[in-house]
């Protein structure tokens, strides 16, 4: 693990440990079993979709938006973000919730959750997860989704957290960086599809595998990873680029590449219309989708 995944981790660990002091598990179990169901997660047809993301602070770029200041404004900024991603067609919408590097807040992902409930549009944890609470807490905020970062997680961490998810109906994105990583991602997929493919009526976990093209030393996007990498992929769950897409050019190279999804936070948060651009991101993907399927058919 990198020494940033690392402090990433233990720094997480405080704050499981900090918010059980205040809010038993069982407690926190309670509560998310007896939340309302969120919207599910409703992948396009059109072959390309878009996680539109809401991060204030990056640790590469520093500060990305203008949701700053006092609370009540901040939290109208941020409902008005994911409103607009949710007008431009966004099919989720990812929310950092970690404090230390990225300024995020649960109550990023509650306002988020809220806002989005009208449009049907899913909510997401990204976080340094690593106690299947974090899981509760996101599905009590409203969430749909969480994302798990393979790198971090030993293989009973990651079934606890997986689990969790499975109790509580929702998504999963496992984020890899590296061909190790996308290993375990392909063991974790052909096992989960194996255990849920059999009783009807059982609950399962939706997951979706996302290729992050960051270095975790340097936290610089390494160009070319994103398709150099792609074939290894399981190719039964949606594929996520994660990292390096910030225009309409972007998105319609990772389509291209084979990529269902991508994960798009720092071009969106600090641009203007983030609605339009949303758009823009999808229409160039869909199209270099459908341009790839033709020429897979011919």
């Amino acid at each position: 693990m990198s020494g940033f995944l690392a402090q990433m981790a233990r720094s997480s660990a405080e704050r499981v440990a900090q918010a059980k002091a205040r809010v038993g598990e069982s407690e926190l179990r309670a509560l998310a079993r007896a939340s309302p169901p969120p919207p599910p997660l409703a992948l396009s047809a059109r072959g390309f979709d878009l996680i539109a993301e809401v991060k204030l602070r990056s640790p590469a770029a520093g500060r990305l938006a203008r949701e700053a200041g006092a609370l009540a404004a901040r939290a109208r900024g941020l409902a008005d973000r994911v409103e607009d991603y949710a007008r431009g067609g966004a099919a989720a919408v990812s929310v950092l919730t970690e404090p230390e590097r990225f300024d995020g807040a649960l109550e990023h992902l509650q306002i988020a959750a809220r806002s989005l409930g009208a449009f049907r549009v899913p909510a997401m944890r990204k976080d340094f997860l690593v106690d299947p609470y974090q899981v509760l807490e996101a599905r009590v905020a409203g969430a749909a989704g969480i994302l798990l970062i393979l790198r971090m997680l030993g293989e009973r961490a990651s079934e606890g957290l997986l689990d969790c998810a499975r109790d509580l109906g929702l998504f999963v994105l496992l984020e890899a960086f590296d061909e190790a990583d996308i290993d375990r991602a392909h063991a974790i997929v052909e096992a989960r599809l194996a255990r849920e493919s059999a009783p009807p009526g059982a609950a399962q976990t939706a997951l979706l595998v996302g290729l992050n093209c960051r270095d975790l030393d340097t936290l610089q996007v390494v160009p070319g990873r994103l398709e150099s990498l792609v074939g290894r992929l399981p190719a039964s769950v949606p594929r996520v680029a994660e990292s390096g897409v910030a225009s309409a050019a972007d998105a319609a190279r990772v389509a291209a590449a084979g990529y269902d999804l991508a994960l798009v936070g720092s071009a969106l948060m600090s641009g203007r219309d983030p609605a339009a651009r949303v758009r823009e991101m999808l229409a160039a993907g869909r199209r270099a989708a459908g341009r790839a399927a033709d020429r897979g058919g011919s």
